[in-house]
């Protein structure tokens, strides 16, 4: 009798994963994975990516990694507390720690690990939180972890704050006073690459005494003095009651995440963060790559001052053609697509020339619009990029 309910029940299961499939199909949702080949056997010009500076394939960050790859081996082996911490390790959050301007850095295998980390680590019991519209799913999965009432967090929440707006930020804190609060954003939002308007959401934080963290991933390496990120050219470097993430796959071309903050932040999270404690360090040749492209980035002035040139130049020729555009504060630039089929359709038509672009649809976006995301890469040779821009014009529907 059991063997014959559990059958019974796998079949509906199984039937209703069909069924779900069919109806994500019919909306235009369905997602497909592709994989590319290495190196120059990829002909394909990269305008989805998000390796904005080029550092992925330098030299001198391939050669970081290959040392440490021939000294470690390929994999941590444990997680940072029990044998998967090494100088490298700590050289790269030294070196993150310095450049963002903050007391001290904890790196992670990756960025949604670090931002679920960092949040929950910030909400006290019965906090607020105030989440923008807009933010990354990692950000709001953060937040329904930190509320879930689990570890003495009863009676925390999370309210939606209309996207980039402190009056309303300021509307919705005010309406607990006494309460501790968290406000949680990006500074470079990953859907339409518009900068958050920190300095005033910082004010309006402190003005009623609530932390504030900031997802900085798509603006390390891209803004702030030596690409610092946007904390830093906002002037909130090291500010009190302000901490950072960010991803190390982005600007910086590797893979991990790192949270940014007091030292008292750091040990919390060293002691008691499920999120860092109970998984695998990031590989040492990961680490030694991003801590030598950490270098680069620092001197990378003249490869910034080429992204937003051509972040400009691309917009400029999008908006020519009647395109609806975001205004790209990075190498992010969000064009409007009529409807979810129309934009696998037209980034599918641009595949099929040569050219990868970003396809987000719902529920990836959260004002339920789709678009094609681009994004600048300035290890793309300008002519390539050039062209690729020309095509992504011609196949729009």
């Amino acid at each position: 009798m059991f063997y014959n309910t559990f059958g019974r029940f796998a079949v509906e299961w199984l039937s209703a994963l069909d069924d779900e499939a069919a109806a994500r199909r019919a909306a235009g949702l369905r997602r497909e994975l592709r994989p590319r080949p290495a190196g120059d056997a990829d002909p394909v010009t990269d305008l989805a990516g998000n390796d904005y500076l080029g550092l992925s394939r330098h030299p001198h960050v391939l050669a970081a990694a290959v040392r440490a790859l021939e000294g470690f081996g390929l994999g941590a082996t444990g997680s940072r507390l029990v044998r998967g911490s090494t100088e490298l390790h700590r050289d790269l959050e030294d070196g993150l720690a310095a450049l963002l301007g903050m007391p001290s850095a904890l790196v992670y295998s990756s960025g949604y690990l670090a931002n679920l980390g960092a949040v929950r680590a910030l909400v006290r019991p019965g906090a607020l939180v105030v989440s923008d519209a807009h933010n990354h799913a990692s950000l709001v999965d953060g937040c329904r972890l930190a509320c879930a009432g689990r570890s003495g967090r009863e009676g925390a929440e999370t309210v939606v704050a209309p996207h980039a707006d402190p009056d309303a930020v300021a509307a919705l804190l005010a309406r607990h006073p006494g309460r501790p609060a968290v406000v949680v954003t990006e500074s470079i939002f990953s859907v339409d690459g518009d900068l958050a308007p920190l300095p005033e959401l910082y004010a309006v934080a402190r003005a009623h005494g609530a932390l504030m963290l900031v997802d900085d991933a798509h603006a390390l390496g891209v803004l702030g003095p030596s690409g610092a990120g946007g904390v830093a050219a906002a002037g909130l470097a090291g500010a009190p009651g302000l901490a950072l993430t960010a991803t190390l796959s982005k600007s910086l071309g590797a893979a991990g995440g790192v949270i940014a903050g007091p030292a008292q932040l750091r040990r919390a999270l060293v002691d008691t963060g499920r999120t860092f404690i109970f998984d695998t360090a990031l590989p040492p040749a990961v680490a030694a790559g991003a801590l030598a492209a950490l270098d680069l980035l620092r001197a990378g002035d003249a490869l910034r001052s080429e992204l937003h040139a051509r972040a400009g130049r691309a917009v400029a020729r999008l908006r020519a053609d009647g395109l609806e555009v975001s205004e790209p504060a990075g190498g992010v630039i969000s064009v409007a697509a009529p409807s979810p089929d129309e934009a696998v359709a037209w980034a599918s038509a641009c595949r099929d020339r040569g050219v990868a672009v970003g396809c987000f649809r719902p529920p990836s976006t959260p004002d339920g619009r789709s678009r094609l995301r681009l994004t600048v890469n300035v290890g793309v040779p300008a002519p390539a990029f050039d062209r690729a821009i020309d095509i992504i014009l011609k196949e729009r529907p």
